[in-house]
């Protein structure tokens, strides 16, 4: 007989959970049977008295096996089924570069990704901002376009892994969403429902990233490659910095435009396209699809010099119903805001700091991004030209520029960029963009 409450004591008082236990109460979480404050019971638990690597393996694998597992061998494709995930930044756009660039070397990418909420801006929000593209194609459509273009980018499905969801959502409002080995079951349930053979995580550190600390980041990304790897999917971890916007812009058409700048080769931002191309060099590494960091570097250079990135980039637009001429005439779709304000530096000196998650709580602000799931988006809105770490500033000279609806919008952001800029006399030593290599 199934009790959901023996399974919550045996983890309150510190005993392993078997597989089974874990089975069993996943599954009741998925057919009803455990109600929301059971959960609640065992996230709280799992929070105090944490999890082994082996019972994080067992609660992934429970959570994926709750729907829908995607499966790719019947298509018979000529190359590796990859991904890459991020615990998320402000500027990140590397999944609309990355996914098309190894898409072009032989690894197929079906990314399943997520909407803003918080500070991070959201994928799908910024594919949204492209008239017509279809964040949400039935499976069947998805698995052939994966075939067909090689990289397709989507919202998740309520058949993948639907107890992560509820789970999650319990988690949500109980204050147990930091336990690192939920978040491990989370992450990877979902990307093993997606039936990959190989997986990279991008886990951010610094003033913007979702983890509170330093070690907290180092923590999360060598949870998910143990987990990912004792699931049975190869898996690597890269941390890289969140001490500034990623691209030296935040917003979702404006992220729209430096993606296809970058990809068009019109202007490759230098800390954006470090990142870049570390995280795919690692895809096609650990995917097999290159042996070392050199070949998959310059396989990585040759897609995108090519133009054969882009092109899978527009293909996939097309495929899921965007304009057929996006990157060849990007104004003529993408929202641009009415009001634009540069934000002018108060004094000389260096930027010393910047309060990462400041600015993409600005661009929310702005109407770009949501403070609840339900919330609209504004996707003209946001920031450009964002001044970066180090740099040596002329009081006068703009910081940043503010894209906004109206005038009042655009001046509390000019204040909010203001407040999350900190300037000195001297420079300040840098981040490093990558930070290790965890594999």
């Amino acid at each position: 007989m199934f009790l959901p409450q023996e399974i919550i004591r045996k983890k309150r008082d510190r005993h392993e959970l078997s597989e089974a236990d874990i089975a069993a109460f996943v599954q009741g979480v998925t057919a009803g049977q455990v109600t929301d404050s059971q959960i609640a019971a065992l996230a709280m638990a799992v929070f105090f008295n944490d999890m082994s690597v082996a019972e994080r393996v067992a609660m992934t694998r429970a959570m994926r096996d709750s729907g829908q597992v995607l499966e790719w061998r019947s298509l018979n494709l000529p190359g590796p089924v990859v991904d890459k995930h991020s615990t998320g930044g402000v500027g990140d756009l590397t999944s609309l570069l990355l996914g098309p660039m190894v898409a072009a070397c032989g690894g197929f990418v079906p990314m399943i990704s997520g909407r803003g909420l918080g500070h991070t801006g959201g994928t799908l929000d910024k594919l949204d901002a492209i008239p017509g593209y279809n964040t949400a194609p039935d499976i069947d459509t998805f698995r052939r376009l994966v075939r067909e273009v090689g990289v397709v980018i989507i919202g998740q499905t309520a058949q993948l892994a639907p107890a992560d969801k509820r789970i999650y959502a319990v988690r949500d409002v109980t204050a147990t969403v930091e336990s690192v080995a939920m978040i491990t079951a989370s992450i990877l349930s979902k990307k093993l429902s997606a039936g990959l053979d190989a997986l990279v995580m991008d886990v951010k550190a610094g003033s913007g990233a979702f983890m509170p600390t330093f070690e907290k980041s180092v923590e999360l990304a060598e949870s998910i490659v143990s987990v990912g790897n004792g699931a049975g999917m190869k898996t690597a971890a890269l941390l890289t910095d969140m001490n500034q916007s990623l691209a030296p812009c935040a917003g979702n058409a404006i992220e729209i435009r430096c993606t296809i700048d970058y990809l068009t080769g019109k202007q490759r931002p230098t800390r954006l396209h470090e990142v870049t191309m570390a995280l795919s060099a690692r895809m096609l590494l650990v995917s097999g699809l290159a042996q070392t960091e050199t070949e998959a570097r310059s396989k990585l250079q040759q897609a995108l010099d090519s133009g054969h990135a882009a092109a899978r980039f527009a293909h996939m637009v097309t495929s899921l119903g965007g304009p057929a001429d996006l990157l060849e005439a990007p104004d003529r779709y993408l929202a641009v805001a009415p009001v634009a304000v540069p934000v002018i530096a108060p004094r000389n000196g260096y930027i010393h700091t910047v309060d990462c998650r400041g600015l993409g709580l600005t661009v929310v602000s702005l109407g770009g991004g949501r403070h609840r799931a339900e919330d609209g988006i504004d996707y003209a809105v946001g920031l450009t030209d964002l001044a970066e770490l180090g740099q040596r500033i002329e009081a006068g000279q703009p910081i940043a520029m503010v894209h906004a609806r109206d005038n009042d919008a655009a001046q509390q952001g000019v204040a909010s960029v203001l407040a999350a800029y900190q300037f000195a006399d001297t420079a300040p030593t840098l981040p490093p963009t990558v930070y290790r290599d965890i594999s």
